[in-house]
């Protein structure tokens, strides 16, 4: 039994369903339910109204800039509106009858329970209209503070228990009728209330970080005269041989709309430089998906990378393999999606243990001119989305290559302002970073009433 761990459970103590796999059993689950025993709980289902998201295909009606369709990939922050770039559908189809049983409420948690993973927590905080899918359940309270059952579903408490109920082997997943056996224990009303302050905290910083990054993308349009910059929404527009494949090899009408044309105007009217001559650019592996693993290297795909961090990968990779390939990203390295959703950039705040995939290649600077905190911001503007749109448009999954990433024409200001521009984002991701920290204490704080006491965790909290 030398690393091993045995649990002895009476048939008659066995779940409804009659569960006996060994992990449902772990010392850790019946540890974790032998203190809820002790504490005063009620189930999911009596606090709350569960459903799931929609069942019905709807593929064909995704469009862009339209009503948010979460699905279970996008369940990675604590806010559902944080998701960087979801699916999205026409207000039509949004307001089909088989949709509305979906759509979402502000205060409604939702829960993924279909794929790898099973038991990630968000919520629907504010009123703007969106709906989801049957890969997340819905719960809607019935008068229990919901910010309050969102962080104890986080915390070890929660997460043992769903967990433990998911079901599957290759597809696992978290059926809605096990939802009946989930536990919440329920603290005074005064310490889900302080929870709830702490959650709408969490809020306000992650609105201010948006209004900072906001401020600083407004502030690089000024600098550059492209404030009131609108790209034209004209269809059509004629070239000469030599003007167009004589020049760009290209064939696809979609290259040439005068909305570059006119974004290139205003581009002359700055110094620039291109892309490659400012950075070097260094490609990533594309290991397979039968090399994936659940533990390891956390490896990095675009669904993990938005402008303003990494979410926490599902897959991971051998380490061995990568060990001495020095693929990891170094501080102030700047990763940019090529595949897929093209454009997307991100600064490294630090050295990372990560893989990424091949569909993200790794920006070096290789000057003092530009500051990388600037540079990524412009690779994030509509500036550099446009020349990737361009380039990477013509097919249904777009690539953007190398060699075309390498001639992307990119605007310069003076240090000074390019340090008024940084200071900004570096506000906005101080601030995001402070928000993650006060979630991360806000579940220790609901552990730690729950194993000990509410009066030791409010003490906790308030030498903090």
């Amino acid at each position: 039994m030398d690393g091993l761990e045995c649990s002895e459970i009476m048939l008659s103590e066995l779940e409804r369903t009659h569960r006996i796999d060994a992990e449902f059993y772990s010392k850790i689950n019946i540890h974790l339910a032998e203190i809820l025993l002790k504490k005063k709980t009620l189930l999911v289902t009596e606090c709350f109204n569960v459903s799931d998201g929609n069942h019905m295909s709807i593929s064909e009606h995704f469009s862009e800039n339209q009503i948010p369709y979460y699905r279970g990939g996008d369940i990675y922050n604590f806010f559902i509106e944080q998701t960087p770039m979801p699916l999205t559908i026409p207000e039509k189809v949004y307001n089909m009858p088989m949709l509305k049983r979906s759509h979402l409420q502000k205060g409604d948690i939702l829960i993924s329970i279909v794929g790898a993973i099973i038991g990630n927590i968000a919520m629907v905080s504010s009123e703007q209209k969106s709906t989801c899918s049957c890969k997340l359940a819905i719960l809607r309270s019935k008068g229990i503070i919901p910010e309050y059952v969102a962080i104890y579903l986080k915390s070890k408490f929660g997460q043992s228990q769903i967990q433990k109920f998911r079901r599957g082997a290759g597809q696992t997943g978290l059926i809605l009728e096990d939802f009946g056996q989930i536990q919440i224990c329920l603290l005074s009303n005064d310490f889900q209330l302080l929870i709830k302050e702490m959650v709408n905290k969490v809020y306000k910083m992650f609105q201010c970080s948006l209004e900072q990054y906001a401020q600083a993308e407004q502030m690089l349009l000024n600098e550059l005269a492209m404030g009131d910059f609108t790209p034209s929404l004209e269809k059509v527009a004629t070239k000469s041989f030599t003007e167009s494949f004589g020049t760009s090899g290209r064939l696809d009408a979609e290259y040439y709309q005068t909305k570059y044309d006119t974004l290139f105007v205003k581009l002359s009217a700055v110094k620039t430089y291109l892309l490659g001559d400012l950075v070097w650019i260094k490609k990533s592996v594309e290991p397979g998906s039968n090399e994936y693993l659940s533990v390891g290297i956390p490896f990095v795909r675009v669904s993990d990378l938005s402008k303003y961090g990494l979410s926490d990968p599902e897959i991971h990779l051998n380490r061995i393999p990568f060990a001495h390939m020095n693929l990891q990203p170094k501080k102030d390295t700047i990763l940019l999606s090529k595949d897929g959703s093209v454009g997307i950039a991100y600064k490294v705040e630090k050295d990372s243990d990560i893989v990424t995939s091949g569909a993200i290649v790794h920006l070096e600077l290789k000057t003092d001119q530009f500051l990388p905190d600037y540079l990524t911001l412009v690779l994030n503007s509509l500036i550099v989305k446009m020349q990737a749109e361009r380039d990477a448009g013509g097919s249904i999954i777009q690539h953007w290559k190398p060699s075309e990433i390498e001639k992307v024409v990119i605007p310069w200001l003076p240090i000074d302002k390019q340090e008024q521009i940084s200071y900004k984002i570096q506000d906005s991701f101080s601030l995001r970073r402070e928000s993650k920290e006060l979630l991360e204490k806000a579940k220790q704080a609901v552990e730690m009433a729950i194993e000990k006491d509410e009066k030791t965790a409010m003490n906790w909290l308030s030498n903090l």
